[in-house]
């Protein structure tokens, strides 16, 4: 059985703006500038949409690497032994 055609657009939480060809011609620079800040857009001709313009898969991978690392600089700064820990399990059992 093939599988059905899932609208990604409906997926994620972004929201879409709607560009024309030409528009997005003109204002490239501009759309590129805020792609690169998370907006979306999808591209039309003659009002039927042919391409979506959104950030790429390297800047999400980018800005999650960035996360993973200030969670484990919070984890060093704020860290607790594990005595501590064991203290505190103990603690909400009682």
């Amino acid at each position: 059985m093939p599988t059905p055609f899932i609208d990604t657009r409906t997926i994620h939480t972004r929201s879409y703006a709607v560009v024309g060809t030409f528009d997005a011609k003109t204002r490239l620079s501009e759309l590129l500038r805020n792609v690169q800040n998370g907006q979306c857009y999808t591209i039309t001709a003659r009002g039927r949409p042919i391409a979506d313009l959104v950030p790429s898969s390297d800047a999400a991978d980018r800005d999650a690497r960035v996360a993973v690392r200030a969670m484990r600089d919070i984890r060093k700064v704020q860290g607790v032994s594990g005595e501590t820990v064991a203290q505190w399990a103990a603690e909400g059992r009682r």
